[in-house]
């Protein structure tokens, strides 16, 4: 074995037994090569090694520093977090959006000690109209406004008025807790209708349309949030139909659009001919929340107002992120990102899957085509929740069930949601074991 290896997989092992912890600085290149008697360039290698696998990272000028570790791991225990959404750091490539932080620093200098235009920057923009394309969504730069996240823009909607001068906002059940939570705080007049793994009652639908002075339907049309489902073609031109057909807008929310694989899976916008349906994209879950970066493609007839409000709540979103994400768009690095991320969920459903198949649990999935590492599982109406819960914890294992993902009290949804996002693909059999042992 060369020596650089012997060297990395030392300074690793003392990073995973905490002698080395997160932050902690390592020695120099050459107090290293001293200790290790060899030369600069093995000990670089080495350190090269270890920032391929997520270990450290470099600061110019500075040295080398241990890398937070993986959030599906909690910090100081061996607790396996199947309910963490968060985008996993060690699947982001840090040192590249460093990179891009940098130039955007050198780029946009002049731009960052100014206050941004009421879109946003516009070479992101334009840089947006494009991504978006990927997305399917064909739209003028002119009706792209630039968010501080998907949560700002549904905050907006909210509060201002729609032309259809309605009053109502319809949701999906479960739907995305932290728009429930908004709606209830703002005392917002809210219909629900219930979403299950094959979709919506259309029937129910239409009535809700004709009778419950609805502004907008918000829902999530690709890659559900929580239950991770889609609709089918045929239900998005149904309810597009119906929209128009009632003088309904609907916030199609495509916050995992970019883990839709399937060609012929294409948004609500793209089937919208009317501008009846307002397009909200996130970069959450695909590079980290922080980021707080988000578009909203709008209507020609609420545009120009969404962004008179945006300006009076923040005046622009982070002229810096956005100037790094504009570069880190162009410069082809997201969409190698998109591409390794892709492949790494990938990779961790079908050891999901299979796992499942393995102890013969896998009644409990009822869907095997999984995206975006988020599915749920259905539990026998015989059987506890609240117990299966308790039990999995005190081995180790967090999962939950649905409650906070509806505006109404409902405790005998029967479901459990499961994010993969954030557990180790080597720890993902073991985990299912433990979970077949409970439940058979």
């Amino acid at each position: 074995m060369e020596k650089y290896i012997l060297i990395s997989n030392e300074l690793e092992e003392l990073i995973n037994s905490s002698v080395l912890n997160e932050g902690d600085k390592l020695q120099s290149v050459r107090a290293l090569s001293q200790d290790y008697k060899c030369s600069k360039s093995t000990i670089i290698k080495a350190l090269e090694d270890l920032t391929k696998k997520h270990l450290i990272y470099s600061v110019p000028k500075s040295g080398y520093y241990v890398v937070k570790k993986t959030f599906g791991e909690v910090q100081g225990s061996k607790l396996l977090d199947f309910t963490n959404t968060a985008p996993n750091w060690s699947h982001f490539p840090y040192s590249d959006f460093q990179h891009c932080l940098n130039k955007a620093f050198d780029t946009y200098q002049q731009d960052l000690f100014q206050y941004g235009t009421l879109r946003g920057l516009p070479s992101l923009i334009d840089e947006a109209k494009r991504l978006l394309e990927s997305y399917k969504v064909f739209c003028n730069s002119e009706n792209i406004v630039i968010c501080s996240g998907v949560q700002q823009a549904l905050n907006i909607l909210c509060q201002i008025p729609f032309p259809n001068n309605k009053r109502n906002i319809l949701i999906e059940e479960p739907g995305y807790h932290l728009f429930i939570q908004t709606l209830k705080i703002l005392n917002i007049p809210v219909s629900t209708i219930k979403r299950e793994p094959h979709g919506i009652d259309i029937n129910k639908l239409e009535e809700i349309f004709r009778t419950g002075d609805i502004k907008f339907f918000y829902l999530m049309p690709r890659i559900h949030n929580p239950l991770g489902v889609s609709y089918t073609k045929e239900q998005k031109n149904r309810i597009i139909f119906l929209a128009n057909k009632y003088d309904v807008y609907l916030v199609e929310d495509d916050y995992l659009a970019d883990f839709e694989t399937d060609l012929k899976a294409e948004p609500l916008y793209f089937y919208d001919i009317n501008q009846r349906v307002i397009y909200l994209k996130s970069f959450s879950k695909i590079m980290f929340p922080g980021l707080r970066v988000g578009f909203a493609v709008l209507p020609e007839a609420i545009c120009e107002l969404f962004a008179e409000y945006k300006r009076l709540i923040d005046i622009d979103s982070s002229m810096f992120s956005q100037g790094a994400l504009d570069i880190y768009i162009k410069s082809g690095m997201f969409s190698r990102h998109i591409h390794q991320v892709r492949k790494v969920y990938d990779e961790k459903t079908k050891k999901l899957v299979a796992s499942f198949k393995l102890h013969k649990i896998d009644w409990l999935l009822p869907q095997t085509k999984i995206k975006g590492a988020k599915t749920f599982l259905e539990l026998p109406t015989s059987m506890n929740k609240s117990i299966l819960i308790n039990s999995l914890r005190k081995q180790g294992i967090i999962i939950e069930g649905l409650e906070k993902h509806y505006y109404t009290n409902n405790q005998n949804d029967k479901r459990l949601k499961l994010d993969i996002a954030n557990i180790d693909i080597e720890k993902i059999e073991g985990a299912v074991e433990i979970i077949s042992n409970e439940v058979m």
